[in-house]
């Protein structure tokens, strides 16, 4: 009786929970059906001006001439430098952080440079960078990298540092070498902590490859929009900005999956 009850309370328990989703789902859909509603209907009676800001049905215009702009290949060379500078910057991000970890004595050093760098507009560097890299997807790519990697590298530290110490020290006492508490304890304790890192870090490369773009590029979204506004062509860098906000939803979503398989394999496994 008393396994029925709870069986009956988690049955209401996990449809509550469906019924919350499909209620957040809704609303999602409706404010930007809304949305799009009122920016179509303003534009139409001049309330705003649709030279400059567009309209959702000149948008759809240009996406109906998705090959003609050549839409693939910009969209693939953004997501190609995207991609490259985002894993970069993870890993040598990561590798950087399990490094200063190792060694607190070079924390301690280099924590005044880590907190300089991460506040230093990296975008004012972009002319350096361009003389540095050469002009070219590499000092796109690199743009990327110097934006993503200080933000890798203090989150994953910050997660280093915050492990528990408990378990580190009975490790110890069971005579476990620094690399196996290394790989045995603290990262896989901070699993959680790299995912919320790619999720900051995907946006944030996807922000220095436009800005790159913007300074030297011949391919890209970033480039789309700046010419469409050199010619004001608005439509395209409206259409340009909308398709960017939709690949970095992707993007940021399949991390999430990929976060969530991740912690349930462990989970299994464990």
């Amino acid at each position: 009786m008393h396994n029925t009850n709870l069986s009956k309370e988690r049955l209401s328990y996990l449809s509550k929970v469906k019924k919350d989703k499909a209620v957040v789902t809704f609303f999602r859909c409706f404010i930007l059906v809304l949305f799009i509603a009122v920016w179509e209907i303003s534009a139409h009676f001049n309330i705003i001006d649709s030279f400059v800001l567009s309209s959702p049905s000149r948008i759809l215009k240009v996406l109906l001439n998705f090959n003609k702009n050549n839409f693939p290949l910009h969209i693939y060379t953004t997501l190609f430098e995207t991609v490259v500078g985002f894993l970069l910057g993870i890993i040598i991000g990561v590798a950087l952080a399990s490094a200063l970890w190792w060694s607190p004595f070079l924390s301690k050093v280099s924590e005044p440079y880590l907190v300089v760098l991460n506040s230093l507009p990296k975008i004012a560097l972009g002319p350096v960078i361009i003389i540095w890299a050469g002009a070219g997807v590499r000092a796109i790519i690199f743009m990327a990298l110097a934006i993503s990697t200080i933000v890798t590298v203090l989150e994953m530290l910050e997660g280093f540092k915050s492990t528990d110490q408990d378990l580190i020290k009975m490790a110890k006492t069971f005579g476990a070498t620094r690399l196996q508490i290394f790989f045995k304890i603290v990262l896989p304790f901070n699993i959680s902590t790299l995912f919320n890192s790619l999720k900051i870090n995907i946006g944030l490369s996807l922000v220095g490859v436009i800005a790159g773009e913007f300074l030297v590029s011949k391919a890209g979204l970033g480039y789309l929009i700046v010419y469409g506004g050199q010619v004001f062509k608005m439509d395209l860098v409206m259409t340009s900005v909308l398709i960017l906000s939709v690949a970095a939803a992707i993007m940021y979503e399949f991390i999430v999956i990929s976060e969530k398989l991740t912690l349930k394999f462990i989970n299994h496994k464990g």
